[in-house]
């Protein structure tokens, strides 16, 4: 699977992996927390390197793909 779920929490951007089990706007109803907001996006835009992931940041008005039940 190419996508990934990612929404901000309290130490910046969390990145959910769908399984399969689910499709992709399934999971992120069920994991995104309640009341969240969350974007689907391909896994490129992804940064590669963990190193640098926590200074990665994203305008919440982008989150635009759902809210997390």
């Amino acid at each position: 699977m190419n996508q990934r779920i990612i929404y901000k929490h309290e130490s910046g951007i969390a990145v959910i992996v769908p399984t399969g089990e689910l499709s992709v706007e399934e999971t992120a109803k069920k994991d995104v927390p309640t009341g969240l907001p969350y974007k689907i996006v391909d896994v490129s835009e992804i940064p590669e390197s963990r190193e640098f992931r926590d200074a990665w940041d994203i305008d919440e008005a982008e989150l635009t793909d759902g809210v997390g039940e």
